[in-house]
């Protein structure tokens, strides 16, 4: 049991609240953690936590806290309360999701301060069947529960192992989820000032809630709480990227009770600190993923080949549990697991996990060094690279790491000096990347990096980044800091309401996409180069416009700029960086929007789902676009972005940052050169 607000001097007074509590409840306070074994449970309890599960499967079913004889919703089957899950596929065959349940059980670790426990699920190898769905998915599972004397909750991780010589599949998802009751947990917590009271699953399904245009996203149309009428209720409005997913939960008003998810490191989850993922969603459900393919496309799944050997750790995950004196609001019990957060980071890694696979603080290493930037036309000296994220992942192409998913990633932020400080890193072969906010483009580190046991590397020469650049910056747009919200956000129509929502991250409102045929009824967005700002002229994505009943048109953009006199006989550049697209291809002209052949087109992008999912940005991507000088002309001039696939209202575009270049003085002739004096 945990007290929120409390000093370090009123340790001993709550010591002493929390033993009358006890014995008050009809409980007693257990000498150390227990652990009962029966034929179909298995059972811990420290006196604080009880927590029942399934023998062998490894499924919780129960969590017992403050009284509550079951936080999990008594009214799902055992299988659907808490568990380890995932979503795979198989090529030419429909994925399906998979429900990781053990078929052996044991214990690892038991004694007075700890007890560990494993449930094991062993591929078949052998068997003869042609259709691998009817032997599972081809990997094996230890899943883990460890429980400490003293703690308010409970571990989980997994280790998870695909074999030499075994069939490839791809890896779509997976996670952990514990499903909580709905008549006790109404209030999510997914970060300091994301709180609110959420609707109930019946509120999302006819009669009492009207489905939008994905399945996810639902009108309330006649809640069990009034007050709730007319707000629209979608998961993906919860999500959070890696780096902040550090706690989230739910809260339990009577009594007052809060469950959270808390995590120490996100070393673990695929895509990098920038990649997004759920929390929290009614339900209610409350979700640790680890892998997904969301804000990403399927071309951020790991994708096994026939025989490809790979193990590895996902978790640990704290279920952490706290109460709080009456009167104390819902917010307080997040205070509260905020703090626990900051003891478990200060903890990591754990050393008391049993598992081999995991390793310990003395079998890490670390690097450390000094980013510096250098574009001669900003600053005649190098720039500290401040701020910006540096981390090490698997070797693979500059930004690969946006997109790597098999490995696992140690990022940090470059302090004032450009200084960084890489810890904790599991031993291996791994390229360092980086990207500093304010500057296009990615950095990767030229050598290779072998992190040992106790190492601590220090790379002795400043790492230098040069970004992309040609010329003198003409004009921008926008700030290169990989996502679109500081461009102009609409205001949501009324009767979309999310009003968590509607003075912060005002990107997370559903239905945004379809103020643009609002705004731009006939014509599309004209952007005026020194008149127009982008605060207030350029949308936040390159939506389709609607036409009524009829479908969607693709549409173009024009940036409308003067050059006083074109350098002839050079190239200029345009950088388009773009923070998401979706089912997209931009065709970018000069001068000529008919034009039959596009002076450039991207091709067919990514499908990262991030404008239906609110997340203002999802893969990032950098065109660098020569710009011949007979392309343009003295005086005004007109680029055309036309983003060519309409067939429904997310394919689009997200734009990060826009920047037209001068040529550089290297490619003029000798006889254009001006005469020095």
């Amino acid at each position: 049991m945990s007290f929120v607000g409390t000093s370090c001097n009123c340790k001993l007074r709550y010591l002493l609240l929390l033993i009358l509590i006890t014995y008050a409840l009809g409980g007693d306070l257990k000498d150390g953690v227990q652990l009962y074994v029966q034929d179909n449970q298995v059972v811990m309890d420290n006196g604080l936590v009880q927590v029942n599960i399934s023998n062998p499967s490894g499924l919780v079913t129960g969590v017992q806290y403050n009284g509550i004889d079951n936080l999990l919703e008594i009214l799902n089957e055992e299988h659907n309360r808490g568990y380890w899950d995932l979503y795979w596929t198989q090529r030419g065959n429909k994925g399906s999701q998979f429900v990781i349940e053990g078929t052996s059980f044991k214990v690892i670790v038991q004694n007075e301060t700890q007890v560990e426990i494993s449930f094991t699920r062993t591929w078949n190898s052998s068997s003869t069947s042609s259709n691998l769905s009817d032997n599972g998915v081809p990997l094996n599972f230890d899943i883990r529960y460890v429980m400490l004397n003293g703690s308010a909750g409970f571990y989980t991780y997994g280790v998870y192992e695909h074999l030499s010589g075994w069939p490839d599949f791809n890896l779509n998802r997976t996670r952990v989820a514990f499903k909580l009751r709905k008549d006790k947990f109404q209030y999510a917590a997914i970060s300091k000032t994301r709180q609110r009271r959420m609707p109930l699953p019946e509120d999302r399904v006819p009669p009492r809630g009207k489905l939008l245009q994905f399945k996810e996203a639902s009108l309330l149309v006649d809640p069990v709480e009034p007050e709730l009428k007319g707000q629209v209720d979608d998961k993906y409005m919860y999500a959070k990227n890696n780096e902040d997913i550090k706690v989230h939960g739910w809260v339990s008003s009577d009594p007052l009770v809060g469950f959270w998810h808390i995590t120490a490191s996100d070393e673990y989850r695929a895509g990098g600190p920038l990649k997004q993922d759920l929390t929290s969603h009614v339900g209610p459900t409350s979700l640790t993923v680890f892998l997904s393919s969301h804000y990403m496309g399927q071309d951020g799944i790991p994708i096994f080949g026939n025989g490809e050997p790979w193990k590895k750790v996902y978790g640990p995950v704290f279920l952490y549990l706290n109460t709080a004196p009456p009167g104390t609001n819902e917010s307080g019990l997040w205070d509260d697991a905020s703090e626990q957060l900051q003891q478990e980071a200060q903890n990591w890694p754990y050393n008391f996990l049993a598992s081999a696979d995991y390793p310990k603080s003395d079998q890490r290493g670390s690097v450390n060094g000094r980013l510096l930037v250098r574009d001669r036309f900003v600053s005649m000296e190098d720039i500290p690279a401040v701020d910006a994220y540096v981390g090490l992942a698997l070797p693979g192409e500059v930004g690969s790491w946006q997109r790597e998913c098999k490995g696992y990633q140690f990022w940090t932020r470059a302090g004032p000096d450009g200084s960084f400080a890489i810890k904790n890193v599991h031993s291996g072969d791994y390229n360092l990347y980086a990207w500093v906010p304010g500057f296009v483009g990615d950095y990767k580190y030229g050598n290779l990096i072998t992190v040992k046991a106790g190492d601590s590397i220090e790379l002795e020469e400043d790492l230098v980044y040069e970004p992309p650049r040609n010329g003198t910056t003409l004009w921008e747009i926008g700030i290169p800091d990989r996502t679109a919200a500081e461009f102009f956000i609409p205001d949501v129509y009324p009767k979309y309401i999310n009003p968590l929502y509607l003075t912060q991250d005002r990107f997370r409102q559903y239905g945004l996409w379809e103020q643009y045929s609002v705004l731009y009824p006939t014509t599309d967005l004209v952007f005026t180069v020194n008149s127009s700002t982008y605060q207030k002229d350029w949308f936040y994505a390159q939506v389709t416009r609607k036409l009524g009943d009829n479908g969607y048109n693709s549409t173009t953009w024009q940036i409308r700029f003067s050059l006083d006199s074109v350098d002839q006989g050079t190239t200029y550049k345009l950088r388009v960086a773009l923070a998401s697209t979706t089912g997209a291809e931009l065709q970018i002209r000069f001068n000529n929007q008919s034009a039959e052949i596009p002076h450039f087109t991207t091709g067919g992008m990514y499908k990262d789902n991030a404008i239906a999912r609110h997340g203002i940005h999802g893969l990032y991507l950098l065109f660098n676009v020569d710009v011949k000088s007979d392309w343009l002309k003295d005086g005004e001039n007109t680029i055309f972005l036309a983003q060519v696939r309409g067939e429904g209202p997310f394919q689009g575009i997200m734009y990060d940052y826009i920047r037209f270049e001068a040529p550089s003085c290297q490619q003029r002739t000798k006889e254009q050169m001006p005469e020095k004096d």
